[in-house]
């Protein structure tokens, strides 16, 4: 792969200085969905499919940038002295954003670069491509211009860039569990406090299969900042009668006591997920450590009618993959996971049931939504690297 995308490279930008190639992955979120930006535990891993890059210095302050994934879209050009989101440059926004977001912190990039990257995350399929374009981004800057910044940080800046330059309200999942990834392992995020822990993850003959629905959605376009607003609303309620910062702060105990102060049917329901949701979460870590998988699977379970039934963020793919992978042998757990609305499937599948699996809930999916889903067994592994 860096062979021929340093090709590309030259191919593109000419020979010159030395390139230096990159590598930042993708992630899956195991369990703990729509919790992060409610103060809640989420569960995700990096893996072994992402971004990939190639860059050099330049001279001058000039940021080029150019994706195999969009070849048609050519060279984006933009100034380091003048960073500004706008719509022509779209992918390059992630990029031009984090290093805006530097700038403004007070790092120092004292020139321009040229970057080529090509992602082998399917596009819009909710295994984060673009934090790990952000992530990338941070992590080229770090290196060439010898940036003080730890892979806390690098999180913490890509998400800022994202709520602000790109304007989605997320939290800090996507770029936490790509910049802090470790092989075969989880993350055990509390997103209140930014504590966390490394969780083995033991399948004992399974692994995990992701289903792209292939439904295109945008988290800009989407319900996404809808459902942060309903959740902040139902907590600024509950905070008249709970002494609570976050939603994560509750027990399902305390919610079904205190629900009614809400008196919204929809935002009550909103809520009532982001509690269950964390409580589920710190379950399924509980019960991996214990070799548990069974359970594990179960509460990956809950956690897609949660989301399906009370959050609303499913849709009729996202429910015919998982209600179809719920009637597979071997299948130990499935879930929607990302954002929802399009996107992905995560499925917990053991080994020998993987090819008949992708086949059937292949055949299904086809058959009722009209298109193709696209199928990839992963492997979990680091975070950001030089290749």
């Amino acid at each position: 792969m860096k062979e021929k995308l340093t090709k590309d490279f030259i191919r593109i930008y000419g020979e010159g200085t030395e390139t230096t190639a990159f590598f930042s992955p993708g992630r899956v979120n195991l369990i703990g969905e729509h919790t992060d930006y409610n103060g809640g535990h989420v569960f995700p891993c990096a893996l072994t499919i992402g971004t990939y890059g190639i860059a050099r210095k330049r001279t001058d302050k000039k940021l080029c940038f150019y994706s195999m994934n969009f070849e048609s879209v050519g060279v984006i050009e933009a100034s380091l002295d003048q960073i500004v989101y706008k719509k022509e440059y779209q992918w390059a926004n992630y990029m031009l954003g984090v290093i805006k977001t530097l700038l403004d912190k007070g790092h120092v990039i004292d020139s321009g670069m040229e970057i080529l990257i090509f992602g082998n995350i399917p596009n819009s399929s909710g295994l984060s491509s673009s934090a790990s374009i952000e992530v990338l981004a941070a992590f080229i800057a770090k290196t060439f211009f010898g940036l003080t910044l730890d892979f806390v940080e690098i999180a913490k800046l890509a998400q800022k860039s994202e709520n602000e330059f790109i304007g989605v309200n997320c939290g800090i999942m996507d770029q936490f569990a790509i910049a802090m990834g470790k092989k075969n392992h989880a993350i055990f995020l509390d997103t209140a406090d930014l504590s966390y822990e490394y969780a083995p993850i033991e399948l004992n003959g399974a692994k995990l299969v992701i289903a792209s629905s292939n439904k295109k959605r945008g988290l800009g376009e989407s319900k996404y900042n809808e459902r942060r607003s309903e959740c902040e609303a139902a907590l600024e309620k509950l905070k008249t009668v709970c002494n609570i910062n976050a939603l994560g702060d509750l027990t399902e105990e305390e919610f079904e006591a205190n629900k009614a102060v809400i008196g919204d049917e929809t935002k009550t329901r909103r809520a009532k997920h982001a509690v269950y949701e964390n409580v589920r979460t710190v379950r399924a870590v509980e019960a991996l450590q214990k070799n548990n998988i069974a359970l594990f699977g179960e509460l990956m379970n809950a956690s897609h009618v949660s989301l399906r039934d009370d959050y609303e963020v499913t849709g009729i793919e996202l429910d015919t993959l998982v209600e179809t992978a719920w009637e597979q042998s071997g299948v130990i757990g499935s879930r929607m996971t990302g954002a929802g609305f399009g996107g992905c499937t995560v499925s917990i599948v053991k080994e020998e049931n993987i090819p008949s699996f992708i086949e059937m809930v292949g055949k299904v999916y086809k058959e009722k939504i009209g298109y193709e889903a696209d199928f990839y067994v992963v492997e979990i592994g680091d975070g950001p690297c030089v290749l």
